[in-house]
């Protein structure tokens, strides 16, 4: 028997927490070590740390046995990774702090509502439907290596931070509050073309004020396209960089990333990746990781014809039973992770 009370994650829960997420992880993979599950990628004291009220914890008889994250992107809402001490495992546990994960959707209106889990594990999938989570299609997290080479005549050269027609910046190059304000603006019209309502402000600013790496900004001249009032955004990326981030090592990574939803997305989603291929190579990284719903076909095609591979496979669970934004020609990356 367990006494279970859930409360808010607090910064000093931090250290039993990260082992636990470790340990559990580690443990369900049959790792010879389960705490090197993820070796310097921190998830813990980054998700705490972006929306401390969206952290939730599990005491049993009064020590920490597991814990929880919500991402609030305004319409849709990701939660995870949700992890339990295993010698707490089949306990009810995971089933609480899912109640007051899914109280804490209500209260934010969330309209869309999703995870990642492992496809192979009946047990995550049955935890999950009955929450009325239903599994889709498979989410791909794929790798691709860095290589600094010369590029060949018949290829198309990295992009650069200025080009004849399109530019790329980092958010974290702004200096003042207005000009933030008016970015990020700018961000949720783009996302919002994608779906109603979807807004990643929360983690945009979360990898800024915890320098946690960068968000490309891909931007076009607005005259190329028709249009006037000067530069368009056209595609974000919103990147951890290195150890200590949700990357870890070596590792540029793409937590969310979209384009501009045009006849010509296809082109504009080539030239992002090569933006942030570009960006990751200037922060001296050797790997670019990004995720992708297969449900979103021609953004996958298009990542492996660009060379990316996948590394990890998994499957999204979504509430309702609806595709959100997984649709065929939406070219967008992200990881429910």
């Amino acid at each position: 028997m367990t006494d279970t009370v859930i409360r808010p994650l607090r910064e000093s829960d931090i250290p039993a927490a990260d082992r636990i997420f470790r340990l559990a992880f580690g443990t369900f993979l049959g790792l010879q070590d389960p705490l090197q599950f993820f070796g310097d990628a921190d998830y813990i004291r980054t998700r705490l740390r972006a929306d401390p009220s969206a952290a939730f914890a599990a005491d049993a008889n009064g020590e920490l046995v597991g814990s929880n994250f919500v991402a609030n992107w305004g319409s849709v809402g990701v939660f995870g990774p949700l992890t339990i001490r295993p010698d707490f495992w089949d306990k009810g546990i995971a089933k609480q702090l899912l109640k007051s994960t899914m109280e804490y959707f209500t209260k934010l209106g969330t309209r869309h509502i999703g995870l990642f889990t492992w496809a192979h594990s009946p047990k995550h999938l049955g935890l999950y439907q009955k929450f009325g989570f239903w599994p889709r299609f498979l989410t791909a997290i794929m790798t691709k290596r860095l290589v600094a080479e010369a590029p060949k005549a018949d290829q198309t050269t990295p992009l650069d931070k200025n080009t004849t027609s399109m530019q790329w910046s980092g958010y974290s190059e702004l200096a003042t509050a207005e000009d933030r304000r008016e970015c990020l603006n700018r961000c949720r019209n783009l996302t919002n073309a994608i779906y109603d309502g979807l807004d990643l402000q929360l983690e945009i600013n979360s990898v800024n004020s915890q320098r946690l790496g960068d968000t490309v900004l891909l931007w076009e001249d607005g005259n190329d396209i028709g249009e006037k009032g000067g530069r368009i955004l056209i595609g974000l990326a919103i990147c951890h960089c290195g150890a200590g981030t949700e990357a870890g090592s070596g590792i540029c990574y793409i937590k969310f990333g979209d384009v501009f939803s045009r006849p010509n997305s296809a082109m504009y989603f080539d030239r992002h990746i090569d933006a942030c291929e570009t960006f990751a190579k200037g922060q001296g990284l050797s790997r670019l990781v990004a995720g992708v719903n297969t449900g979103r076909h021609e953004a996958y095609r298009k990542l492996l014809l660009r060379g990316f591979r996948t590394e990890i496979q998994g499957v999204v669970m979504d509430r309702p039973n609806e595709p959100g934004y997984n649709n065929p020609e939406t070219y967008l990356i992200d990881d429910w992770r």
